[in-house]
């Protein structure tokens, strides 16, 4: 749990600098750092359930047929 929060802290602090340099406002900044995590995680969550199908479908695949 430690590794995933520092993780998140890494994350939220790279996206609000990258957002600030570019925009040179902190209050965009912030909310980047905020919405933009956010967005990721439910994106990330989406994408572990197509890989989920893929994996699947290679399993059901590569079975060996019924003899």
């Amino acid at each position: 749990m430690t590794k995933t929060l520092t993780f998140g802290a890494v994350h939220m602090t790279v996206a609000f600098t990258v957002a600030y340099m570019l925009s040179g406002s902190l209050l965009v900044g912030g909310a980047i750092a905020l919405v933009e995590p956010a967005i990721n995680t439910v994106a990330y969550f989406f994408h572990e359930k197509a890989w989920e199908r893929v994996r699947a479908t290679r399993r059901d695949t590569a079975a060996p047929l019924p003899a």
